[in-house]
Parts: C-alpha cells; structure tokens; sequence
C-alpha cells in the first residue's frame, strides 16, 4: 500500500496549480446603497461638523496681542511654537503633547467599552471622507442600482464623461485637503496667497500632493479595505472589549427563521414560529464594507448603525416592530430567548474606570497649565577650572546662567544667590540698578545666556549648595534652582 502523504505535503493530484485554492479571495466591489434614517442623520451631522472644523479652523483669529501670530491655531515651526487659542506650549513643554494622546487613547477605550467601533462608525477620518467620495459618486452616477448596471455595460461618452467629472470632484477634495492640513502650520490667508501666485514654500507643495494623492486613494478606492485590512484597531479592540459592550446586533431570537413577507405569514397561519426578517438583504445592500450583519459581529463591521436605519424603513413598510436589528448584546439576545430579562450596563467598573482615568489626566493638565511659569532658568557651573582663588584669596566660581523668557513682552529680572555669606555676584553682560541689584533683560520669547560670577571669601567645605534666584521685577514672578560652590 502507498504511504500517506505526510502533513503539508502536497499529493499528485493537488500540484496542479489550476485545481490549486487561492489565500484571500478576490475583492468583490461594494456598492452601498443610499438610506434614510437616525443613524445616517448622525453621520452627516458629525460629517459637516468635522470637515467644517478641520477646513476653515485655519482662518479663525485669536488677538495674543503685539508680537505674536494670531492665528487661533498654529504649529509654528520655525519658532518652535504650537499655539492652540489661550494656550502657547513651548518645545520643553512636549509633556503636554503627551497628556494629550493619553486623554485621546482613553476617550477610545471608553468609547470601545460603550459601543464598540463606534469611533471608526462616525468619528474616524477614514469614515468620514469616504462617506463624502459616496456622496459624490452617488450625486453624479447615481444610487447602487445605477452604479452596478454602468459598471457592466461597455463605455459610453455619458458613463466617460460622468466618471471624469466624479474623479474631478474627488481630486479637488482630496486637494482642499491636503492644503487644508499645511494651513496649521503658517498664516493660514498668507500661505493661500502664496500657494495661488506659485511663490509658497516648496515643502507646502509637497505636502499638498502626498495628502491629495492618499485621500483620493483611501477614500475613492480602498475604503472598507483600509478598516478591514490596514487599520490596526479592529484587532486591538477585540481585546479591550467584554459582553455588556453594544455593538450593531441582528436579533435572531426575533428574526429567524427568516424567510419572504409571504412565507412567513403563510407559517405563521399554521402556528409554526415564523421571524420577523423577511430576507430583503437592505441591511446587506447600505453596509459600507458589504458585509451581512445577520451572520454575527464581524471584523469588517465598522458599527456605522447603516443597517439599523435600512432594516427599521423595511420594518414600517410592512408593519412590524423596528430595531430588528440594533445596538445590543448577544448576551441579551440569550437572555430574551431563555426568558430572563435583558442586561444593559453602561455604568460599571471598566467604563468608570477609564471616565476616573479621563478626568484625572485632564485634571492634572488645566492644574499644569494653570500653574506653569512664563519663565525658565537654568544654571551650569564651570568644569575646568572649577573654581579660581584670587590675589586676595577668596575664592570665585564661574556659572553660565540660561534665562528663558515666554511672555511677548521685554522682561527685566533681578539675579540673587543663596546659600553663601558675604557672596559678591557679578553678571556679566548685565547692569546694576541703584538698589546695586544685578539686573538682566531678556527680549519677547526669548533666551537669554549670561555669565555669572560668584566670589567669597568664607568657605566651610569643598562643595557648598548654592541657589539662584530670578524674579521678574514687574510680575514679582520667580524661578529658582540650584548648583554647587566648589572650593578647596
């Protein structure tokens, strides 16, 4: 008798690459079909809100007063800035950049453990510029039935000419953009200006045609393949979610057996059970990823409630009570079929954890932001020579002092030492008032580095704390820090 085929090992018969089984099956073209309904109403309006901010933020003022942008939000490069309103963050201050993507990663968890990918359903900018390119495409070619008839009949002028014109459309959103985004990072009118007269930076042009040629790939060709394939977070949500999270749930213990409007009844006239779900497949038709809800929670499923809307329309048509298909757990559908009542927990110990976890990142943010100072000092001794005795015999250390100045005014401050009796301090490029204070002048946002001398005559020890002190002499604001008296 022949030996078996080991495990992997392919047989005769099985080497043909014809008779051979592909490893991903081929896409399939999705043509979502337009519908009616709350979700859809939701989406548009979270659509017009998001691109309404995200195209003309740019062109929104804020007064900071003399000497700085007033652009309400700015990421100035050139200065090392990013100015969000009331709020100018400086590069040192990148912590709060930090607290920043925390409180976002977070707002996502608990937006998981609510109603699972609600974020990529609404939110996500993958979702919301294709739903526009839909938009588009449905406006010019026409809803899912139209587009799929053209898509098999041979080119005409018409189907050319519509195609253009949809690709067109697309092009000059996907522009608008990609010029949008690099409008946060000048002044937004004069960046326009030079963008339309050709004599704008050569990296803003740059930019311009990487983001224009992403959006019009993304949104105009790979859509659903970017939420199933590329998109990271379907994988990770599954492990941050549990059975209380809702997700776009068919209720099959009302839905099935399924079958055509007249069937049913049919069963139903001889007392055999008969579901509400008369096979109509709309739910199918309006999915943007093409998938069939009834099948179960799916990776493809991006909870965007579409389905919800077509299923609740085809309910009222024919008279049967709506949310055949909605925002639920299989653990309630259980629950219904076994006679014990439904679970809806929005409240428990995971979504209070990460809400106590917001706030207190938040909380700590606003208290930063409330008690930050407009001005840095540093200070770093002399290494060679560490220090220097004098002709009189005291001893002298030398100290390079860095003084940072974030307010848009000239500020003047008063340099003071602790820590030594009877120090004389001298600082250099400086002046002394008539109080003999030694005074700095530090310009508009600016640093200032100064050479400060230390000299005395009493030392107890080889190494003596020291502290600087600076303060502003109109505010009375202070910076304080400290370094090492070094003697023999």
């Amino acid at each position: 008798m022949a030996d078996a085929p080991l495990a992997g090992q392919l047989t005769p018969e099985a080497e043909d690459p014809a008779d051979a089984q592909p490893l991903y099956a081929p896409r399939k073209k999705i043509y979502p079909q337009a519908v009616k309904g709350r979700f859809r109403s939701i989406k548009w309006a979270v659509l017009l809100i998001s691109l309404g901010i995200y195209y003309f933020l740019p062109f929104l003022r804020w007064d900071r007063g003399p000497n700085a942008p007033d652009q309400a939000i700015l990421v100035d490069l050139a200065n090392s800035r990013f100015y969000f309103f009331f709020i100018e963050i400086w590069p040192q201050e990148v912590y709060y950049i930090t607290g920043l993507l925390i409180l976002a990663a977070l707002t996502l968890f608990l937006m998981n453990a609510v109603a699972g990918r609600i974020w990529c359903g609404y939110l996500c900018p993958q979702t919301v510029w294709t739903d526009l390119f839909y938009a588009v495409e449905r406006l010019i070619e026409g809803d899912r039935r139209e587009r799929m008839k053209r898509a098999k009949e041979k080119p005409t002028l018409e189907i050319i000419t519509l195609k253009i014109l949809k690709h067109s459309i697309w092009l000059l959103i996907a522009w608008w953009t990609g010029g949008a985004w690099v409008l946060y990072f000048a002044d937004a009118p004069t960046l326009v200006w030079q963008l339309l007269t050709f004599q704008a930076p050569a990296l803003a042009y740059i930019w311009i045609g990487i983001l224009t040629f992403t959006t019009y790939t993304l949104a105009g060709f790979m859509r659903e393949q970017v939420c199933t394939y590329m998109c990271p977070w379907p994988r990770i949500q599954a492990a941050l979610t549990d059975e209380y999270a809702l997700n776009v749930t068919y209720r099959y213990d009302r839905g099935e057996p399924r079958g055509s409007m007249k069937k049913n009844e049919a069963i139903k006239r001889t007392g055999a059970p008969a579901g509400d779900c008369i096979d109509c497949a709309q739910c199918v038709a309006v999915c943007p990823t093409g998938i069939d809800i009834r099948d179960g929670l799916q990776l493809d499923c991006i909870q965007c409630g579409l389905c919800i809307d077509a299923c609740n329309s085809v309910m009222e048509k024919i008279g049967r009570p709506v949310d055949l298909i909605a925002y639920d757990t299989d653990m309630n559908v259980q629950a219904r079929i076994e006679g014990r009542p439904e679970v809806r927990r929005i409240i428990r110990p995971r979504t209070v954890l990460y809400a106590a976890l917001i706030a207190v990142v938040a909380a700590v943010m606003v208290v930063a932001l409330a008690l930050r100072h407009t001005v840095d000092l540093s200070v770093m001794h002399d290494r060679n020579p560490l220090f220097v005795r004098l002709s009189d015999g005291s001893i002298r250390n030398a100290f390079t002092v860095r003084v940072s100045n974030k307010n848009l005014e000239e500020r003047r401050y008063v340099v003071t030492v602790e820590g030594l009796r009877s120090a004389k301090l001298d600082v250099v490029g400086g002046h002394i008032d008539q109080q003999g204070r030694s005074i700095l002048a530090v310009g508009p946002d600016q640093t200032l580095e100064a050479r400060v001398l230390v000299t005395t005559g009493e030392t107890q020890s080889a190494s003596t704390d020291l502290h600087f002190t600076l303060t502003d002499l109109s505010s009375g604001e202070t910076a304080r820090t400290s370094d090492h008296f070094m003697a023999p």
